[in-house]
């Protein structure tokens, strides 16, 4: 028998491989185009609120924050683009961006949210909006101003 759970943590189109990692082995991980079943668990989740993997950022962040999501990102240049921007402002997000000198393998991903997941864990109870970098060793709470 299996139980309902909630997500808690959404993983964009741009980390996907990550989030495929992380379903099986958090309950409370969606990810665009996400139905919920989970194979070999006990733990299914409601099919994830975006389900078009190529939805702009400005449809889907709004849509996630109002499902009371923190989202994981690769996505750091959202900092420099002022739509996207104002839309994590507008939609209160809570958005932790992955960052990285070059680019990052799913393995090198998965590396960096498990070493700050306590952390992220942490900040994700603050109120939004609030977009955070995280890298190997630290995670930083960007200026939005």
């Amino acid at each position: 028998m299996s139980s309902l759970g909630t997500a808690r943590w959404y993983l964009d189109a741009d980390t996907l491989g990550l989030a495929h990692i992380l379903v099986r082995a958090r309950p409370d991980v969606t990810f665009p185009g996400d139905d919920g079943a989970r194979h070999k668990s006990r733990w299914q989740l409601p099919p994830c609120v975006v389900q078009d993997r190529s939805a702009p950022d400005v449809d889907w962040i709004p849509a996630v924050s109002v499902a009371g999501l923190a989202v994981i990102t690769r996505d750091n240049k959202i900092l420099s683009r002022r739509r996207e921007l104002d839309t994590v402002l507008v939609s209160r997000a809570k958005l932790f961006a992955i960052t990285g000198a070059t680019p990052l393998s799913a393995w090198r991903q998965l590396e960096i949210v498990v070493r700050q997941w306590d952390a992220m864990e942490g900040a994700r109870e603050d109120d939004g909006p609030f977009v955070y970098l995280v890298s190997r060793t630290r995670i930083t709470r960007a200026d939005l101003g």
